[in-house]
């Protein structure tokens, strides 16, 4: 069994390219020239230099030994939280802003939930001298400021979306609108395996660096390259894309995607899109999504501005109903003991939507020698305002 795009863009029945006749050329350019240009010589030595020397890769694969001994697993983080500006993101807007430049786009516009998407655009922009462009819902705007005036120090415009929860969706809608009125000098980089085709695909090949890293320092810290267990969370799914994707057809790997439960699965306000999702189109593609019965967007809930999305990527998608990668939910008081856990006993204060991730160790039974990677896929900066108003520490 293959877990791949096919060439015309689905995974299984999920995903292709739903969009407005405007977007077509657009996308249309995209989806024949990505593979090229990402397989030629010269952008393969630039995306590895730059990886290298200014997002700092190869990172860390950390041995967490209280935690280890806490769930009697032998438990490692892959360290994505120090990537420079924070998270897993720079991998992908790193990629694509080369892509771009080598499809003559001389503009950038991107959405963001957490910030942290919006703030990798914003830096690799920068680093380029390209103008930007990030749409933030304002509700994210609110409770992720430090990251607004990052990606303002920065030098990018951040745009208010005021529509619906004000939250992903809502900037990813603002989004796609402002690349329809501007099709020819723009390039939209979307920052989770979202989207029409190829932007799932194109986002998890650069964020498959994750999992090619786990396979080389797992061999040589164990003499294995196969974990028992990689566990990631999931919103819309790249840093979950990037850390499985080199073990999708090593079936001997469990593979755990953990959603947002938000204040549980049946309260209404919850973002764990395969417990309440069906197959619906979002975005440009289709999968699973969060909806009423007359197909309409439930809005979505989570503590975590990066979790708050009403659907899953298509490729997760897939993986769920395939039975391939098992997917768990935490509550935000789940998630938040957890970050809290890890903070006080390894020293590491996570991302909430990281901390997601963390929580399901308590609901797993792990034997001894189980090897466990959980990709500590954000840092938690960002994050110290929802910590302190929780308070609950």
């Amino acid at each position: 069994m293959t877990y791949a795009v096919d060439e015309k863009g689905y995974y299984g029945q999920f995903g292709g390219a739903y969009i407005p006749e405007m977007l077509y050329p657009n996308i249309e350019e995209l989806r024949l020239n990505y593979l090229k240009i990402i397989q030629e010589d010269g952008f393969i030595a630039e995306f590895d230099q730059l990886l290298k020397d200014f997002v700092g890769r190869p990172t860390p694969l950390y041995f967490a030994k209280r935690m280890s001994e806490r769930y009697k697993a032998k438990i490692y983080l892959k360290r994505e939280d120090l990537c420079h500006t924070g998270a897993h993101k720079i991998n992908n807007t790193i990629g694509q802003i080369l892509l771009a430049q080598r499809l003559g786009k001389r503009k950038i516009i991107a959405e963001t939930g957490a910030g942290q998407h919006g703030v990798a655009t914003a830096t690799v922009c920068a680093l380029m001298g390209m103008e930007c462009i990030v749409y933030m819902g304002k509700h994210d705007m609110e409770r992720q400021k430090p990251n607004v005036e990052r990606m303002r120090i920065l030098g990018t415009k951040v745009v208010p979306a005021l529509s619906g929860s004000m939250t992903l969706k809502d900037a990813t809608n603002q989004a796609m609108r402002h690349w329809i009125n501007h099709p020819t000098d723009t390039h939209y980089i979307i920052g989770s395996v979202v989207g029409p085709h190829p932007y799932p695909d194109m986002v998890a090949r650069f964020q498959s660096v994750i999992s090619e890293e786990i396979r080389n320092q797992l061999n040589e810290e164990i003499g294995n390259p196969f974990p028992d267990y990689v566990i990631a969370c999931v919103g819309g799914g790249s840093n979950a894309a990037g850390a499985f994707y080199h073990f999708l057809n090593d079936e001997h790997v469990q593979l755990i995607g953990v959603e947002a439960g938000g204040k549980g699965v049946d309260t209404g306000k919850s973002a764990a899109t395969t417990v309440l999702g069906k197959v619906g189109i979002l975005h440009g593609s289709k999968s699973l999504l969060m909806q009423t019965a007359d197909g309409q967007v439930v809005e979505p809930y989570s503590i975590s501005a990066g979790l708050d999305y009403p659907g899953i990527g298509p490729m997760h998608a897939h993986l769920f109903e395939t039975g391939r990668v098992q997917f768990l939910n935490v509550t935000d008081d789940e998630a938040m003991n957890a970050g809290i856990e890890l903070s006080r006993t390894e020293g590491i204060i996570p991302a909430i939507e990281t901390a997601h991730a963390i929580a399901v160790l308590s609901k797993m039974d792990f034997a001894p020698d189980d090897v466990v990677v959980i990709n500590l896929s954000g840092r938690g900066d960002k994050d110290l305002e929802t910590y302190i108003k929780w308070g609950k520490y």
